[in-house]
């Protein structure tokens, strides 16, 4: 079975981080027995922070990126195409996409399938091509949750992408149900996954890791914070100086951005992962951390938090009210929460299980 994955987030020179789990996906498929390429929408453009910060390696880095590399085995073809900015025009990067991605896959066939992460920009630029083969959608929660709802005729885009694939993966139970609102005719989830590590963690500090913007609700857990507990923050973002104003006095610790690697080993080192985070579809950032015996908080109510407490122990579901209470508790009981959070994660949510259900899918979807 040859599977040509499509994705707009995907580890570039630049930014290794960048949608690396859609890159261990496709290893665990491969893994599984799919014969794996990959295409990569790229947008020549820098960021709005390189251009704030008139940084020079940062501005170009876009333009650097090589357009064809191989990543831990598979070959990877990046497609640059030309939109407008996003925030006037991103339902629509799709259709500037497509005739740069019809080349791409062109030169690539043939091929049975091709699976697209995200129903736009990549889904919709897939369904414009009419290839002739079925195609499978991935739902991660920002096409349903931010696209649908926020850009006018984002809708129509996800609907019409949705209802022409074959088949859709969803990443936990609550986004399946609004992908089905959509249109999607056939919906199963599939989990992400982590590695497991030997180790189990001893450490007694909260940490969370993630990007420095207001839904992740850093400040409630500055504001929360038990005292005498240290809170350890990995990531960067445009709230960093607000949060450092909040944290005045009290033991927080700013890491910053890490490689994915560090901040993984820094994180596991810790005794609670927090992330009392909005519009959670899933969040790999919890089972991570949970694989190294760390008990969770998340919200109530979120589709990621309330999905992986539906499959097993080790995540505590809170209120940004309860907050520094859950803590407490967590805290005090946490070397039987990151017993049952380890459980769950070995259970549930290994990259060989995410490997063996996204090839299960491939199948079916070629029926």
């Amino acid at each position: 079975m040859r599977v040509v994955v499509v994705a707009e987030y995907y580890p570039r020179a630049a930014d290794p981080a960048l949608g690396v789990w859609a890159h261990r996906q496709a290893l665990a498929a491969r893994d599984a027995g799919a014969d794996v390429e990959v295409v990569v929408l790229h947008r020549p453009v820098p960021s709005k922070a390189a251009l704030k910060r008139r940084d020079l390696r940062a501005l170009v880095a876009p333009l650097r990126q090589p357009l064809r590399t191989t990543l831990d085995g598979i070959r990877v073809t990046y497609v640059p195409f030309v939109a407008p900015p996003r925030p006037r025009s991103y339902p629509q990067w799709g259709a500037y996409a497509a005739p740069s991605l019809a080349l791409a896959l062109k030169r690539l066939r043939p091929f049975d399938l091709v699976h697209a992460h995200y129903a736009a920009p990549a889904g919709d630029a897939v369904r414009r091509l009419n290839l002739g083969v079925p195609t499978v959608i991935s739902v991660h929660g920002g096409d349903v949750l931010g696209v649908a709802t926020r850009w006018s005729k984002g809708q129509a885009v996800i609907e019409r992408a949705l209802r022409a694939a074959k088949l859709v993966l969803a990443n936990s139970e609550g986004i399946a149900e609004r992908c089905r609102a959509f249109g999607a005719q056939d919906v199963r989830v599939v989990h992400l996954g982590t590695d497991i590590p030997r180790a189990t963690t001893t450490g007694t500090d909260v940490v969370t890791v993630g990007n420095l913007i207001a839904r992740k609700r850093h400040a409630d857990v500055i504001r929360a914070l038990p005292p005498g507990t240290r809170y350890v923050i990995i990531g960067d973002g445009p709230e960093r100086a607000t949060l450092e104003r909040l944290a005045a006095g009290k033991d927080v610790v700013f890491r910053g951005a890490l490689p994915p690697g560090e901040a993984l080993a820094e994180a596991r080192e810790a005794g609670v992962f927090v992330l009392p985070s909005t519009e959670e579809a899933f969040g790999v950032a919890y089972i991570e951390a949970m694989a190294a015996g760390l008990p969770a908080i998340g919200l109530q109510g979120e589709y990621g938090p309330e999905e992986i407490a539906r499959c097993g122990g080790g995540m505590t579901l809170t209120t940004p009210e309860a907050l520094a209470q859950t803590m407490h508790d967590v805290l005090a009981n946490r070397t039987a929460l990151g017993a049952a959070a380890r459980a769950n994660v070995e259970a549930n949510f290994t990259w060989a299980r995410t490997g063996a259900n996204t090839v299960a899918a491939y199948e079916d979807a070629l029926r």
